[in-house]
């Protein structure tokens, strides 16, 4: 056994190999995205970037609201307008997750169920995993 670094013609080897693999237990696939934000005097004051997975899952990974627009229904908006996207795009979960200093309780008033969670006491945080069913 000899452990290398892969290229990137390697990784995309390994990628299509999984993709292969993974052919047998996915047998359908939502290929989407959802990228919106909230615009107020010309500036983004707020976005949300999201990605279709398998097995009709939608993955959020980026939630931002501007200091200075929070607490004022901007973040509820954008999942708002999420969720109804995501599930006229035929999804059917939402999982996401965010690490104590973000927005824990945020995602526990919209309904979302924490199914995870880890501290790292070394480097002082903790992350947490949530889903919602849609």
């Amino acid at each position: 056994m000899k452990i290398i670094n892969l290229t990137k013609e390697q990784i995309n080897e390994i990628d299509d190999k999984l993709a292969e693999y993974d052919e047998a237990h996915i047998t359908y696939k939502l290929d989407s995205r959802i990228s919106i934000g909230i615009e107020e005097d010309g500036h983004i004051v707020a976005g949300l970037d999201a990605c279709m997975t398998a097995f009709k899952i939608l993955y959020v990974s980026t939630v931002f609201v501007d200091e200075r627009y929070r607490r004022k229904g901007y973040g509820k908006a954008l999942i708002e307008e999420m969720e109804a996207r995501a599930k006229a795009l035929g999804a059917n979960t939402i999982r996401l997750d965010t690490f104590n200093w973000q927005g824990k309780d945020f995602y526990l008033a919209l309904g979302y169920q924490q199914v995870g969670y880890y501290r790292n006491e070394d480097d002082n945080y903790e992350e947490y995993f949530f889903v919602k069913r849609i």
